[in-house]
C-alpha cells in the first residue's frame, strides 16, 4: 500500500478534518523536499502554486497542514491530469 493510500485509509478511520500533519509527514506524503514545499507557498518563487495547501499556525514558530486539505489538493491534481 502506498503512502497516499495509507493516508487515505487514515482519513476514513480518523477525523481527518481535525488531523494536522507536520512537515516531515507532508514531505513523505507528497514526495517533495522541504524547500520545494516552501517554494510552492512563496509567491515570488518560480515554483509557486496558489492552490497548494496553506499551513496552519500551531504555536509561535510551529506550523502544520490539515490532512483533509492536503488530500483534497492531491485529488484535485489527479482530476486535472
Amino acid at each position: 500500500m502506498s503512502q497516499i493510500e495509507t493516508s487515505a485509509a487514515l482519513c476514513a478511520t480518523e477525523n481527518a478534518s481535525c488531523r494536522v500533519i507536520r512537515i516531515k509527514e507532508l514531505m513523505l506524503l507528497l514526495g517533495l523536499s522541504r524547500s520545494t514545499i516552501y517554494d510552492k507557498l512563496n509567491p515570488s518563487s518560480k515554483r509557486h502554486d496558489p492552490s497548494f495547501p496553506k499551513p496552519v499556525k500551531l504555536g509561535s514558530s510551529a506550523v502544520g497542514w490539515r490532512l483533509l486539505t492536503v488530500m483534497e489538493w492531491i485529488n484535485s491534481l489527479r482530476s486535472t491530469h
